[in-house]
């Protein structure tokens, strides 16, 4: 997990239907990038089962009593 760079950022802007500019793209990076750093000492160390994609799954999944 590391600090997203606005080269990234604007890729990422532009498929979620919000393209940004380079300035935009920066300010973006300048803001996010700090949470990014306080996590970095736990990246990586989350059990997959924590893992957000599978949260579909599991809220469909029938509980048999």
């Amino acid at each position: 997990m590391t600090r997203p760079t606005p080269k990234e950022i604007k890729p990422i802007a532009q498929i979620a239907g919000v393209p940004v500019d380079d300035e935009i793209a920066t300010r973006i990076s300048n803001s996010i990038g700090p949470a990014f750093e306080g996590f970095a000492a736990i990246a990586g160390t989350l059990p997959f089962d924590l893992e957000p994609a599978l949260y579909p799954i599991a809220q469909t999944q029938k509980v048999s009593k």
